[in-house]
């Protein structure tokens, strides 16, 4: 088992790793068509939004399949 500190840590990690790749990602997509003229800080609130909200369903799924995969060791000894 990993310690608590150690577990946080990572989690930690994970989830800012997973920030940065939904923001790179997401850079990719032109946004520009679908704002409207004087709506710029909406857009910027909702891309922030997008992005975190990427970035927690990534991480999760990618913690969870860690905590899955490391726990398969105790199914067999």
């Amino acid at each position: 088992m990993i310690p608590i500190g150690q577990q946080a840590l990572l989690h930690i990690i994970v989830h800012l790793l997973f920030l940065v790749i939904s923001w790179w990602a997401l850079q990719a997509v032109h946004f520009d068509k679908w704002i409207k003229k004087g709506k710029v800080m909406q857009a910027r609130v909702l891309y922030i939004l997008l992005v975190i909200s990427l970035a927690s369903i990534a991480s999760d799924f990618f913690l969870k399949y860690l905590q899955y995969s490391t726990n398969l060791s105790q199914l067999f000894g």
